[in-house]
């Protein structure tokens, strides 16, 4: 016996796949989406729609009774009002897209390169940017030397990164001094701080900057006179 023989019509409803018109509801609006799949009890997916759309679940005593029937009416209202919903979403004006667009671009501008942290088995890694504050902090902390750019540029196919930076001098002590001095400095705080396997430093003093104030003793004041 055919399906639609064990299952037939009832007043009001069409064939299935052909719903009649009715006041809009959303399991009308639904109705498209139930095709003629069998469901698991055996009756067709758009008749059991149907059903439900025209007379509700309680006028069917299958359906009323049957879970898969339930669930399948239950799945495709959902799926409609989901629907609805997105298409009353207003779409983003094409303006506004180009602004997110830029704004991510510019995020990751700022951002620089991603660099490898010296531990190849979790695969981390840091902003560039980030990472070159870092450094250029630990050379402002040499006295009598001032950072003015750094750079750190992946080496090999590792996690060894190099190191250019740029700083201000004061000339009050050799300059190589100095520059091992801001170098011990930059390798410090890479290792300890950053975890960057770096491969070298190199430093290049691009200015002169006055030789740091010695800091000025409490005791210090004008000598006593020895007597009269």
């Amino acid at each position: 016996m055919a399906l639609e023989d064990q299952y037939p019509q009832t007043p009001g409803t069409g064939p299935p796949g052909r719903p009649e018109p009715s006041d809009g509801s959303p399991l009308d609006a639904a109705a498209p989406l139930a095709g003629d799949e069998s469901l698991t009890c055996g009756r067709p997916l758009s008749h059991a729609w149907e059903q439900a759309r025209d007379a509700g679940p309680t006028a069917d005593p299958h359906t009323a009774s049957c879970p898969y029937c339930r669930e399948a009416v239950e799945g495709l209202a959902a799926l409609n009002e989901a629907t609805r919903a997105l298409r009353a979403q207003e779409p983003p004006s094409v303006r506004t897209l180009a602004d997110r667009i830029m704004g991510i671009v510019r995020a990751e501008v700022r951002l620089g390169r991603m660099l490898p942290l010296d531990d190849p088995a979790l695969d981390l890694r840091i902003a560039e940017n980030t990472a070159a504050k870092v450094l250029r902090q630990a050379a402002d902390t040499v006295p009598g030397a001032k950072a003015a750019s750094c750079r750190l540029v992946p080496t090999g196919d590792g996690t060894g990164v190099h190191v250019a930076m740029t700083v201000a001098a004061a000339l009050d002590h050799p300059l190589p001094d100095r520059a091992e001095q801001v170098r011990r400095s930059v390798l410090d705080a890479a290792g300890q701080s950053l975890g960057l396997a770096v491969t070298g430093v190199d430093i290049e003093v691009v200015d002169a900057l006055e030789p740091p104030v010695p800091p000025v003793r409490a005791d210090s004041g004008p000598a006593e006179s020895g007597g009269t």
